[in-house]
């Protein structure tokens, strides 16, 4: 599985971007996939993920902001940001995994397969 992540970008505080990643190779239907980001001198962090493609969850931080989807016909999957903030800055990876078990979905050493991230900028 390779993944493609694209999408990022500088926008001002309170606007939107969608990220998009892009399976090749193989199908990744019933995979977990997730998105995790890593701002300048901090750890990587995760941001959101589709549990086999069932149930999605949320770090706290962008909970009600943020929104996971995917698109299986095109082997891709979204992560839509709104209502963005300067502290949401950061390289943005997706990752996905075929075996994971929820309890792991937050560790991102668990995931198998990752993408080259995309930046975000939120700046005024």
């Amino acid at each position: 599985v390779q993944l493609q992540a694209s999408g990022g970008g500088l926008v001002q505080p309170g606007g939107s971007l969608r990220l998009s990643c892009v399976g090749s190779g193989r199908s990744y239907r019933g995979y977990t996939m997730g998105w995790f980001r890593q701002a300048p001198g901090k750890e990587r962090e995760f941001v959101a993920a589709s549990f086999r493609g069932t149930t999605s969850y949320y770090s706290e931080s962008v909970k009600g902001r943020f929104t996971i989807s995917r698109d299986n016909a095109k082997n891709t999957l979204y992560l839509q940001m709104n209502s963005l903030k300067p502290e949401d800055t950061a390289v943005y990876s997706c990752a996905a995994d075929r075996g994971l078990i929820l309890s792991s979905l937050r560790d991102g050493y668990q995931y198998d397969h990752w993408g080259q991230g995309t930046e975000v900028t939120v700046s005024s």
